[in-house]
């Protein structure tokens, strides 16, 4: 019978849907926390109808169905647009070079995620300090893609993370403190750099160039931002293009370690 043919399983078949699999992973991962992840399990759930009808030949409701994920694919293309380029980013600006990055691209397969050589508690007791004498900052950390095509925009600089190195860089009549400093594993790497501005208007008036500097360049990579506001001295943590919420600093502190882990 032709319904039982999807009985003859072959390595390929397997190899076939683990591969599907892992892109789904990613996808996943890249609109998780997103408005886009709504749309994102809508199309699965879609594209798993359409395959079902497929399988049961329900030739009029697959024909419909399929018609509607066809036609659908440059709709998707626009909506998808941002989580389409940080995808293309995942993909072409990793840094493969180490064991532990190529590594962290599996970390879905282990048990605990990796530590984090990021000296977490350094930075967030200078943007504590910062935030008292209300001294304005941006830090982007990254993560998985490669953020050199902003570093070059700004001035070089390779120095270990320690607090009062942070404080001295952003101090308001230090020549480094204007624009973001990059943060690659445990190295201040670039200071002064200009990062893309996020052209949402949906961000909240009282929110400066620093939040939208942040937001945009976390809306490009998957990098996460601290920002430190001048005016209130507030500090914002901001990841895929969006605030993240915290009561204490404590709690900031884990969730940055994991997202970094």
């Amino acid at each position: 019978m032709d319904f039982l043919n999807f009985l003859d399983f072959k390595v390929t078949d397997f190899i076939d849907i683990v591969l599907v699999a892992i892109l789904l992973y990613y996808v996943y991962k890249l609109v998780k926390g997103t408005v886009a992840i709504n749309i994102f399990i809508g199309i699965v759930i879609v594209w798993a109808l359409w395959k079902l009808t497929e399988l049961l030949q329900m030739k009029m409701i697959s024909s419909v169905v399929g018609g509607f994920m066809n036609i659908g694919l440059i709709a998707l293309i626009i909506v998808f647009q941002q989580e389409i380029r940080k995808f293309l980013l995942l993909i072409g600006s990793t840094n493969f070079a180490s064991k532990r990055s190529f590594i962290r691209h599996f970390k879905f397969l282990k048990q605990e995620a990796l530590p984090t050589d990021v000296d977490v508690e350094a930075i967030l007791g200078a943007c504590k300090n910062m935030g008292m004498s209300k001294t304005g900052a941006i830090l982007v950390i990254e993560r998985t893609n490669n953020l050199d095509f902003v570093k070059s925009t700004g001035d070089d600089m390779n120095i270990k993370i320690t607090q009062p190195i942070l404080e001295s860089i952003f101090y308001k009549n230090s020549p480094l403190h204007d624009g973001a400093a990059i943060v690659q594993d445990n190295y201040i790497t670039a200071t002064r750099v200009i990062l893309p501005v996020s052209n949402e208007r949906n961000i909240p008036l009282r929110y400066g160039l620093r939040h939208r500097a942040a937001i945009g360049i976390t809306e490009k990579t998957d990098a996460v931002c601290l920002v430190v506001s001048e005016e209130t001295g507030m500090i914002s943590y901001i990841k895929n293009g969006e605030f993240v919420l915290y009561k204490s600093l404590e709690e900031l502190t884990a969730m940055i370690k994991k997202d970094l882990g």
